[in-house]
């Protein structure tokens, strides 16, 4: 999508942090927004900083009820007619650590920062489909779905999954003109991760733990989320998947890929299974969709490439 100006797009998480940062970036373009949101104080807060734009409207939304998120698409619809761009941006902390017996808060992490991508996408997509005018669709994972972060297993479990559950979708819109993007933030000036300054009477850095004083500093200098939201339309006029906001990650990630190469074994692979691999990689390749090029639907063979469709064995 080159051209945004007059485009409708549906943020969950809109009203505060990385979900208004785009926001702003995409009223910068021409766009109009609806901000999906559960947070009344969040939305209230949003709707004074907006105040008189036309462009923008608001509706309360709860991403993990997918009655309740549907309905905020109906109403955006009635609102605005057209979606266009899809940002699955809500998320929350919290949910526990991997071998924790809790089930209740991991269950609650996931069904907001997994569960709302996947029904925030099956609701929105099939609408920017029907449309016929091409889309994108922006789905919010982490650094904590590129490398690891303490006592975070129930986010970071999400938050990989997001990005694996994006390449999928990459890969099923393409042929369609739909693009796809994931977004990986860092430290980044929101209400996710408050400091001592933002609540002084909850949060004291006295006998506070090294590690997190050492991440209010980091939140102190974050990347500001209108920063984000630009990177996230440039992302979008280009077609780029990846999204990277903060390069201080940047040598971790290397380490981290290197370290994989090096788990590979040293033999060879069977004629079959590397003439299966090349035929895999080079339609997935073209699947990809560079640039804004749709994929003819020739080349995409007979797997189950979207979202309607079931694969000669019968799976989806």
């Amino acid at each position: 999508m080159e051209q945004l100006e007059g485009r409708v797009a549906f943020i969950t998480g809109g009203a505060s942090g990385i979900g208004l940062g785009m926001a702003r970036a995409f009223l910068a373009e021409g766009m109009k927004v609806s901000l999906a949101d559960w947070n009344p104080d969040h939305i209230a807060k949003a709707r004074e900083a907006l105040a008189g734009n036309n462009a923008v409207h608001f509706v309360r939304a709860n991403v993990a009820d997918r009655a309740n998120l549907k309905a905020a698409v109906d109403e955006t619809l009635a609102h605005f007619g057209k979606i266009h761009v899809l940002c699955n941006n809500a998320g929350v902390n919290g949910g526990g650590t991997a071998a924790s017996p809790d089930f209740e808060d991991w269950d609650k992490a996931l069904s907001v920062n997994l569960g709302g991508v996947v029904n925030g996408t099956k609701l929105v997509v099939p609408i920017i489909r029907a449309q016929g005018e091409g889309g994108h669709v922006v789905n919010t994972s982490s650094m904590a779905g590129v490398v690891p972060l303490p006592g975070l297993a129930a986010y970071s479990t999400a938050k990989y999954a997001v990005r694996g559950f994006s390449e999928s979708l990459r890969i099923q819109l393409a042929e369609k003109g739909i693009g796809v993007s994931c977004l990986f933030p860092g430290a980044t000036r929101t209400a996710m991760v408050p400091i001592p300054e933002d609540d002084p009477e909850n949060i004291r850095e006295e006998g506070a733990p090294q590690f997190l004083k050492d991440l209010w500093d980091a939140m102190r200098e974050a990347v500001d989320p209108l920063d984000t939201g630009r990177a996230v339309v440039a992302a979008i006029k280009a077609n780029r998947f990846y999204v990277f906001t903060n390069r201080e990650f940047l040598d971790e990630v290397i380490e981290r890929h290197r370290e994989i190469e090096a788990a590979f074994p040293a033999d060879e692979p069977t004629p079959g299974r590397m003439k299966f691999e090349q035929v895999r990689r080079e339609l997935t390749r073209n699947l990809m969709a560079p640039g804004n090029r749709p994929v003819p639907v020739e080349g995409a063979a007979d797997m189950a490439l979207d979202l309607g469709s079931k694969s000669p064995a019968g799976g989806q």
